[in-house]
């Protein structure tokens, strides 16, 4: 399960909970990384869940960074952006 709870405009707490436990993570999302994302089509929280779902197919909840930049995941996941946009176009 993902929770997202909004600490500042641009800055999320986000847990992951599975059956192994849960890991705690903090999410920058800039308005520019958000627009170009979603043309405003979804709301913030629903790109964080939608980007946690994503990372998480890829990769176990405890090798998700404590503290990043949502854009950040393109470095490492180069289909993030094309993959991410499916879910609203």
């Amino acid at each position: 399960m993902v929770e997202v709870n909004k600490i500042t405009e641009n800055q999320y707490r986000v847990m992951v909970t599975e059956d192994s436990g849960y890991s705690d993570h903090i999410v920058i999302l800039e308005p520019e990384c958000y627009q170009d994302l979603t043309e405003g089509k979804i709301s913030k929280k629903e790109l964080i869940e939608k980007s946690f779902e994503f990372l998480l197919e890829r990769e176990s909840k405890e090798s998700i960074l404590s503290k990043f930049k949502l854009k950040q995941i393109g470095n490492y996941f180069p289909d993030f952006n094309k993959e991410i946009k499916k879910y609203w176009e």
